[in-house]
C-alpha cells in the first residue's frame, strides 16, 4: 500500500510531541522562518542510436526542482522538494510511459513528483527521518538514488542513523520505493510497494580504513517486483593510503519475500585507484554471480547508472551473471575535468562475451552556479543486447 507522506509526516510530529522533550522543539519556529527555498534547473539533451530499432531517440528535458529543506540540527527539522519534468522540442523517445516504442528508451518520463516530503529528529549523532527521502549507502552499488535520471528514485521509509567518528549504524523500513519511471505506470511502475529493510553498520579502525556489513532484505509486492525481492549479506572495506586508495566488497544473494523464483547468487568487486601526478587511474574488476546459469545476482535499488557503462546495457543482470574488467582515467585542467573508461564484458557462468564498451566525459563548472556536462557512451555487443551509441549534453542551474 503507497503511503501518504504528507500524513505521515503531520502524524507523526503530533504523536513525536508527546514523546520528546519540549526543549527538543526549541529553535523550531526560528529554523522555519530562516530557511529558504533553493531551485535547481537541469537541461538534458539524450540521443540513443540502438542497432534493431530504425529510429534514432533525441529526448530534450528539463527538470525544474524547487526545494525547503531546513538545516539537520540538533531538534526537529523538515524538508519538502518537487521535480517538474517536461519536454523542449518534440517527442522523439520512448521514455516508457508515452508509448513511443518505436523509438529506443530514454527512461525520463514528464510530470511533477514529490520527491521528498519529511520530518526529521537529530539529537546529535543520532537521527530519525521519517517521509520521503533520499536513501544512499556507499557508493550506491545496492541502495542509492538514480540522480542521474530526470525524476530520481526515492523512498518512503523510516530511518535510524547513529553516527560517530570511529562507527556508524543506518537502518530504514522501506514500505514504498519511488522509481525513476513515475510519477505514473508505463511499461515500467512508478513505484514498488512492498516491506523491506536496509541494515548498514560501519566502523573506521584508523584513518582512512573504513569496514562495512549489510543486510538488504528487500520485499517488493506489485507489477515486476517480486521477482526483484532479495536478501543480500555482505562485506566491504575502503581504504586509502597516500595516493593509492581501493575498495573491496563480497556479498551473497538469495530470494526473499514474495519472490516466486528460488536461487543463490555471489557477488564480488576489487577496485584499486592511483593518483599519479595530474591523472587517476583505476583498474577493477566486478563479479555479478549465477546460480548455475538460471538466475543472475541482482540490485534494483542500485543507481545502475553508475557502473557497468553508460549505455546502461546490464540494467538487469543476465542469467549467467556478468564480469566487468574495467580500467579509468581522469584528470583536470584548470576546472574542467575529463574522464574515459574502458570496460569488457564477459558471463559470470557459461563464458560468453557479451561486448565491450567506451565511456568518454568532460565537465566544466562556470561560476558556483552553473555547470556544463558533456558525455558519450558507446557499446559494442557480442553475446548480450545490440551495438549502441549514446550522448548527453547537460546543463545545469542552480538559485
Amino acid at each position: 500500500m503507497k503511503i501518504p507522506m504528507l500524513n505521515i509526516v503531520g502524524g507523526t510530529m503530533i504523536i513525536a510531541s508527546g514523546f520528546v522533550p519540549s526543549q527538543a522543539f526549541a529553535g523550531f519556529a526560528e529554523g522555519l522562518q530562516q530557511t529558504k527555498p533553493s531551485f535547481n534547473i537541469r537541461y538534458r539533451m539524450e540521443t540513443v542510436d540502438q542497432d534493431g530499432i530504425d529510429n534514432k531517440a533525441r529526448a530534450s528535458t528539463v527538470k525544474a526542482r524547487a526545494s525547503w529543506i531546513m538545516p539537520s540540527d540538533d531538534g526537529f527539522s523538515v524538508g519538502l522538494e518537487s521535480d517538474f519534468v517536461f519536454l523542449l522540442g518534440d517527442e522523439r523517445y520512448n521514455s516508457t510511459v508515452n508509448g513511443l516504442t518505436e523509438y529506443p528508451v530514454v527512461a525520463d518520463p514528464t510530470g511533477v513528483d514529490l520527491n521528498q516530503a519529511y520530518l526529521r529528529y537529530r539529537d546529535g549523532g543520532l537521527m530519525v527521518t521519517m517521509g520521503r527521502q533520499r536513501i544512499l549507502h556507499g557508493s550506491q552499488r545496492f541502495v542509492g538514488g538514480v540522480a542521474w535520471r530526470q525524476n530520481e528514485q526515492t523512498y518512503d521509509a523510516l530511518r535510524v542513523q547513529s553516527i560517530h567518528d570511529t562507527a556508524s549504524f543506518d537502518y530504514s523500513y522501506v514500505a514504498n520505493v519511488n522509481r525513476i519511471f513515475g510519477p505514473e505506470d508505463g511499461a515500467q511502475p512508478a513505484n514498488w510497494e512492498g516491506n523491506s529493510h536496509l541494515f548498514r553498520v560501519a566502523v573506521k579502525p584508523a584513518e582512512g580504513q573504513e569496514f562495512g556489513s549489510f543486510v538488504y532484505l528487500m520485499n517488493f509486492e506489485n507489477d515486476n517486483g517480486p521477482p526483484n525481492a532479495n536478501r543480500t549479506y555482505g562485506v566491504d572495506y575502503t581504504a586509502s593510503f597516500g595516493a593509492f586508495s581501493l575498495f573491496a566488497s563480497a556479498a551473497r544473494q538469495s530470494d526473499w519475500g514474495d519472490n516466486p523464483n528460488s536461487y543463490d547468487a555471489a557477488y564480488y568487486t576489487f577496485e584499486g585507484r592511483l593518483k599519479g601526478g595530474p591523472v587517476t587511474y583505476t583498474l577493477g574488476y566486478e563479479v555479478l554471480g549465477s546460480d548455475e546459469g538460471t538466475a543472475g545476482f541482482r540490485t534494483p535499488a542500485a543507481t545502475l547508472h553508475k557502473f557497468q557503462g553508460w549505455t546502461d546495457k546490464f540494467l538487469a543482470t543476465p542469467p549467467g551473471g556478468i564480469r566487468d574488467s574495467y580500467v579509468k582515467a581522469a584528470t583536470k585542467v584548470g576546472p574542467a575535468a575529463f574522464a574515459i573508461a574502458l570496460h569488457n564484458f564477459r558471463a559470470a557462468e557459461g563464458g560468453a562475451d557479451y561486448g565491450r564498451e567506451t565511456d568518454l566525459s568532460f565537465s566544466w563548472p562556470i561560476g558556483k552556479r552553473l555547470n556544463l556536462l558533456f558525455k558519450f557512451a558507446q557499446y559494442n555487443a557480442q553475446d548480450h543486447a545490440t551495438d549502441t551509441t549514446k550522448s548527453w549534453l547537460v546543463i545545469t542551474y542552480s538559485i
